[in-house]
């Protein structure tokens, strides 16, 4: 069976690899925890909150898919099965049944700021090892950082 090789060294391989799998963790239970909470949000803000939750659904995905063939041009088969999402995920989890619109906005915001500081992490993990990952990552982390926002301006 062939291999893709892509262009980076070993080291770097490896060091960006580890970078876009774990930011790819991060995307993949985003747009879960977007779902689940758009699901069964309740609440006075109800409207605004579950038309944010599918922008953040949205960003989390594009940025998924873009990162993980990103990883499979340098030679790492991005890992995204639920077991290993659930395995490695950092975000705080939604409760089960209906969510207040206040607590949906605060798990919201603590994702949302648990994550960008984990992308600025593989930002600079990437800056020697691989700038083109690493602009991949900015672009994902200036998304992530917007929602961020916009979920913590309905606080």
């Amino acid at each position: 069976m062939a291999k893709i090789h892509g262009a980076l060294s070993e080291d770097a391989r490896k060091v960006t690899g580890q970078a876009l799998q774990a930011a790819i963790v991060d995307l993949i239970d985003l747009s879960l925890l977007g779902k689940q909470t758009h699901w069964n949000v309740i609440g006075r803000n109800f409207r605004s909150i579950h038309l944010q939750l599918d922008e953040l659904v949205e960003a989390a995905r594009n940025h998924t898919d873009i990162l993980a063939e990103r990883a499979i041009a340098i030679g790492v088969n991005p890992d995204g099965r639920s077991r290993r999402v659930a395995e490695d995920t950092r975000l705080p989890q939604p409760d089960p049944g209906y969510l207040h619109d206040d607590k949906v906005i605060a798990l919201a915001v603590e994702a949302l700021s648990g994550a960008v500081d984990r992308f600025r992490e593989h930002i600079r993990a990437t800056e020697d090892a691989d700038p083109v990952t690493q602009d991949l990552l900015i672009a994902a982390a200036q998304d992530l950082e917007q929602q961020h926002w916009m979920f913590e301006a309905m606080r």
